[in-house]
């Protein structure tokens, strides 16, 4: 059985969509040589027809100094990481959230409550990287999220002869620790969609994962907290995010939610205002 790092170096280096691979490349140009590895990721990496999609990635940058300079957006992606920015590359759209490869390390970790970062790498993702030291230490980072999921999971998980189960399982909790518009099975269908994928991670996973007792109510409530706090802080960062939760609430939960010119310009305001009725409907959880 191959080692969970090995597992982990082969599936960051299968190849993506060139027009992926462009993209990735173009959001690194913008940093200069602080951009150390662009990770795509998410529910564009299983499609094959990206137009009209919203594309994933992670920058990891060396420090944000060096990508931010002295402004307060590195004081702000150090104090609440990360900071996200939309992106645009010829017909596709994309965001991507920005990390130090330091706090890139800690959020795949269990040292870190907030499933957020190690939830999704998780899962599938693929890497460009500006050299190979920068590729290794990306490895390694994703290489924890793993163990972290499945630690943080075992002592809720009920006992099942499939490994898929406990995937179900991690998924689902992760999912409800966050603010997400994805209905409730979404989590099953990410296992479902590569099940070979993820049985194959099992064993490997669960040979370095240490149960984590930490209460999976208390990530809830931290977990919620935290994305009003990162939606405010986009606020600032993300041209048009008002238009993007809009559009991505109405794709995964079937609401047909329009904003008002008010709310286009007052993004935090519309995401105050319709919190409420978004939560009372179940668009978001």
């Amino acid at each position: 059985m191959p080692a969970l790092r090995d597992l982990v170096a082969e599936e960051l280096s299968l190849p993506a969509d060139p027009r992926v691979r462009a993209m990735a490349a173009a959001v690194a140009a913008k940093y200069g040589k602080s951009a150390r590895a662009v990770l795509f990721y998410g529910s564009c990496l299983r499609q094959k027809q990206l137009d009209g999609l919203m594309l994933d990635f992670y920058l990891i940058v060396s420090s944000y100094r060096e990508a931010y300079g002295r402004g307060w957006m590195a004081a702000a992606n150090r104090l609440v990481p990360p900071n996200v920015f939309p992106f645009q590359d010829g017909n596709l759209a994309a965001k991507y959230a920005v990390l130090s490869e330091k706090d890139f390390w800690k959020l795949n970790g269990p040292e870190t409550r907030n499933v957020s970062v190690w939830a999704r790498f998780a899962q599938p993702s693929r890497v460009w990287a500006a050299d190979d030291a920068a590729r290794d230490r990306a490895i390694d980072s994703v290489a924890r999220a793993v163990p972290t999921l499945l630690g943080a999971v075992l002592p809720t998980a009920a006992k099942s002869s499939d490994p898929l189960d406990l995937w179900r399982h991690a998924f689902a909790l992760t999912y409800s620790a966050e603010l997400r518009a994805e209905r409730k099975a979404r989590g099953g269908s990410v296992v479902d969609f590569e099940p070979d994928r993820y049985r194959r991670f099992t064993q490997a996973g669960l040979a370095v994962a240490v149960p984590n007792r930490a209460s999976w109510a208390r990530r809830r409530i931290e977990g919620k907290m935290l994305s009003v706090v990162r939606l405010a802080k986009a606020s600032a960062t993300f041209a048009g995010g008002a238009d993007y939760i809009a559009w991505k609430i109405n794709r995964h939960s079937g609401t047909n939610i329009v904003l008002k010119p008010w709310q286009r310009r007052w993004p935090l305001l519309a995401a105050i205002s319709l919190l409420p009725r978004l939560l009372r409907s179940g668009a978001v959880r």
